[in-house]
């Protein structure tokens, strides 16, 4: 049976404007956290409606006025109804998050896409990496959902793609992806901690979307992020562990021209303290500043090795 107040709802709201309003308003008050593809409560309750109604996520103007059929009205109160008692972030309530325009299946095994190396595939590391065609191998560590990697071999038509994970759930999640895409032929998944399974294999560009997030604001996280695997967000006590050993293995894993990328978020000050010698390339998106950094394999071969990393924090 209907509970009382949701037969109300699907009464009284009628159009896409009137959900919206109704979402925003009740997300507001519930106090809830955005931050896996939105960041206003306007855009989370778009972003479920459109997916509710299976519209373009990106077209909201157009359908504001339109009335919703009583099926229609009863999945979106499902959905905003789901989005507050459970905290879970809006992509796993509707198995599907989005980057650049693209869509990947999520679930709760894998973290929500939302690097910022997916915006500098979409042409911003031509900086870096100028002839596309020219990349003929490429490497994702800590693939997650293969959205990374099916970006990369989506950038660089040449290129065969390996990308790796430590957690099983992570690679199923991503072959899904893989086969919705049908880039079997070009991406190979495999179960690694970072090279350790790679063998000598050396690459044209390691893009990576490490675990960066310091102990004590793991231990702080808001529910809508304790939803994602703990382990795609650990990066030990000051966030950089992954990222330190990163700096370090990539030199005997890249071409003699090749380029590392990697995502730290807000690490910047540390690295440039622990790693001196180093000239990282700050790269800049829309939304970011200093939080992804490119380095060539010559770079990282003539750097010296780091110091005083046994400092706390």
């Amino acid at each position: 049976m209907t509970p009382p107040h949701t037969e109300s709802r699907l009464t009284d709201l009628v159009t896409v404007r009137d959900w919206l309003r109704y979402a925003v308003s009740r997300f507001h008050s519930e106090q809830l956290v955005f931050g896996h593809g939105t960041s206003t409560a306007v855009d989370e309750a778009a972003f479920l409606i459109l997916s509710a109604l299976e519209l373009p996520i990106d077209e909201l103007e157009p359908w504001l006025d339109c009335r919703l059929t009583g099926g229609e009205r009863f999945r979106i109160a499902e959905l905003i109804d789901a989005r507050v008692t459970t905290r879970k972030p809006a992509p796993y309530l509707v198995n599907r998050a989005y980057i650049r325009g693209r869509g990947f299946y999520v679930d709760e095994r894998v973290i929500v896409p939302r690097s910022y190396i997916g915006e500098l595939l979409d042409g911003e590391l031509e900086s870096i990496v100028p002839d596309p065609e020219a990349v003929t191998s490429v490497l994702d560590l800590c693939t997650g959902s293969g959205c990374l990697a099916i970006l990369a071999a989506l950038t660089y038509p040449n290129a065969i793609v390996d990308a790796v994970d430590l957690s099983d759930d992570a690679l199923a999640v991503a072959k899904r992806n893989v086969a919705d895409y049908e880039l079997e032929d070009r991406v190979t998944l495999q179960k690694s901690d970072l090279f350790s399974a790679l063998g000598g294999r050396r690459y044209d560009l390691i893009i990576s979307n490490p675990p960066y997030v310091a102990a004590d604001t793991v231990s702080a996280f808001p529910p809508e992020y304790r939803a994602e695997p703990v382990m795609a967000h650990a990066g030990g006590e000051d966030g950089l562990d992954l990222v330190r050993r990163i700096i370090e293995e990539a030199p005997r894993h890249l071409e003699r021209d090749g380029v590392l990328v990697v995502e730290v978020g807000t690490g910047l000050d540390i690295l440039e303290e622990d790693y001196p010698n180093l000239p990282f390339l700050w790269l800049e998106t829309e939304d970011s500043s200093g939080e992804v950094f490119a380095l060539t394999q010559a770079e990282l071969l003539s750097a010296a090795r780091p110091e005083g990393r046994s400092r706390k924090r």
